[in-house]
């Protein structure tokens, strides 16, 4: 913005030099508040153009494509039973997965938050994970979620 401000006044500069150099001291002497009235509006209509321009600036849209689940995914029910989960914390692994919170997965399946909490402390401890993201990633690798 400083920019267009600098050229902005560099232009009103290099017109009131191109006037005094063609001898035309009369007309600014007369006029001189039509002239820097005019300087004025020229400047502000520049400025306000410019201001229109950054603020109807078009956003970027970022498209969100769904990916489509497994079609043939079962779970690897010998690995499940070695690491000791429960068909329950797997459902809500599964919802974890899923990208649902913890209230959404209580209301879902009809239990307390604490519940939820509960089970996914469970599963992450039978995982090996300390994070959720973590949880997710090993349950995945190890064939447990899709």
């Amino acid at each position: 913005m400083k920019r267009e401000i600098l050229v902005l006044g560099v232009v009103g500069g290099v017109l009131i030099a191109v006037l005094q150099w063609m001898d035309y001291r009369f007309l600014v002497m007369e006029h001189s508040e039509g002239i820097f009235g005019g300087l004025v509006a020229v400047i502000f209509s520049g400025v306000g153009i410019w201001l229109g321009l950054k603020l109807v600036k078009p956003r970027v849209v970022v498209e969100t494509k769904e990916v489509p689940a497994a079609v043939n995914f079962a779970v690897d029910e010998g690995r499940r039973e070695s690491l000791g989960i429960t068909p329950r914390e797997m459902e809500i692994l599964g919802l974890v997965a899923e990208g649902l919170s913890n209230r959404e997965i209580a209301e879902r399946l009809f239990v307390s938050e604490n519940t939820v909490k509960t089970h996914c402390s469970r599963a992450f401890d039978k995982l090996g994970a300390r994070r959720l993201t973590e949880a997710v990633q090993m349950g995945k690798q190890m064939g447990l979620l899709p």
